[in-house]
């Protein structure tokens, strides 16, 4: 680095016109620096295989019980309206002391809100049941689409 002590003559020097870019090449290259030691770090994340967005037809049997949820929040256990939380929770531990236990399948509207599926959800596993899936429309390769 070299620096501009004033001329032999003992003249004021003049403005400066050039522009000094060192500060701003130092500044970039500690940032560089930062981003290579940074990407490696995030991209080591914990390898996980994740399920494949894949609609499996549903293989029904007469023990399996079917839970609805309509877009205003009313709850059907198997096509019977469930007026309450309490009668809800009844028919799930009546039917999570069943052997062997059957499965719940959840049917949603696509307009229903989630807090509506969030108690259904809640009160199986208040009962006890352990098997739990949601029944979708299959995808017919339309995106956007209902």
């Amino acid at each position: 680095m070299s620096m501009s002590v004033g001329s032999p003559s003992g003249e004021e020097p003049g403005v400066m016109a050039n522009i000094n870019t060192t500060p701003l090449v130092d500044v970039m290259l500690v940032l560089l620096i930062i981003f290579l030691i940074t990407i490696p770090v995030i991209n080591k994340t914990v390898k996980v295989d994740l399920p494949k967005a894949v609609n499996i037809p549903t293989q029904t049997k007469p023990e399996n019980i079917t839970v609805a949820v309509d877009k205003n929040g009313n709850i059907y256990w198997n096509d019977k309206s469930m007026p309450n939380r309490d009668e809800l929770i009844s028919h799930v531990r009546a039917a999570a002391v069943q052997k062997p236990q059957p499965e719940v399948h959840i049917r949603a509207d696509h307009d229903a809100r989630y807090e509506a599926v969030g108690r259904v959800l809640y009160a199986l596993q208040r009962g006890g049941i352990v098997k739990v899936g949601f029944l979708t429309e299959p995808d017919h390769g339309v995106r956007g689409s209902r």
